[in-house]
């Protein structure tokens, strides 16, 4: 993929983004709002074989559904399809929100491909979070504003694991400097490096990656 193709949807979905949040702190700074953003694709790299792209999940809100205001972390779309099963187990009368289909011939070195499977996972997110059952799902919570994996996620919710869920939403880091809704409110409570990838449970991962806006050989890849 190109670098300035793959550099110029990145920057058009952030301005976009970026206006969004100003609209919604003009409106009413006392108003009750979720905003969340879904961007930075990432590729990893596991082996010469197999690699798959994640996404940098951005939340700032106000509700006091949430235990903290701001937050940063990376999912996979295999990730977003476990959550909506998780919520589908628990809500199974309420009609859910739908995903971007899967594509068996989704390229990671296709622009397209990637931008419409960005801008589907921030529809699916902005969806959930304008139905009020999920907010109370801790699954929900731990998926947005936790470094855990799908795995810890369940046992966490169920209460299996040494750490509560809010313990496992507190140690979540965000970096401010890459935050994409830049007032000083949001800043307040936001601690540092948010760069760990979602599968490093409550530590930082040590996946190689390569960013798409800086261009890689990931056209010759297939996500699995």
């Amino acid at each position: 993929m190109k670098q300035s193709s793959a550099r110029g949807w990145t920057i058009e979905h952030r301005k976009l983004s970026e206006s969004v949040m100003d609209g919604l702190m003009i409106d009413s700074p006392q108003k009750e709002f979720i905003c969340v953003c879904v961007r930075d694709p990432r590729c990893h790299k596991e082996n010469f074989w197999h690699t798959h792209i994640d996404y940098e999940i951005c939340l700032y809100t106000n509700s006091m559904c949430f235990r903290k205001k701001t937050s940063c972390v990376r999912r996979r779309y295999s990730e977003f399809v476990w959550l909506r099963q998780r919520l589908q187990d628990n809500e199974f009368l309420i009609d859910l929100p739908k995903l971007p289909p899967w594509n068996p011939f989704f390229s990671l070195g296709n622009s397209c491909h990637v931008a419409d499977r960005m801008k589907g996972l921030q529809k699916f997110l902005e969806d959930v979070l304008q139905t009020p059952f999920f907010l109370s799902e801790s699954r929900l919570h731990l998926f947005l504003q936790s470094h855990l994996n799908i795995m810890k996620i369940d046992a966490c919710a169920q209460g299996l694991t040494r750490y509560t869920v809010e313990q496992a939403i507190q140690g979540c880091t965000c970096n401010l400097s890459r935050f994409p809704f830049d007032d000083e409110e949001s800043k307040i409570g936001c601690d540092s490096d948010c760069e760990s990838n979602s599968s490093s449970g409550l530590g930082h991962s040590m996946e190689p990656t390569m960013s798409l806006s800086e261009g890689t050989s990931a056209s010759d890849y297939h996500e699995v």
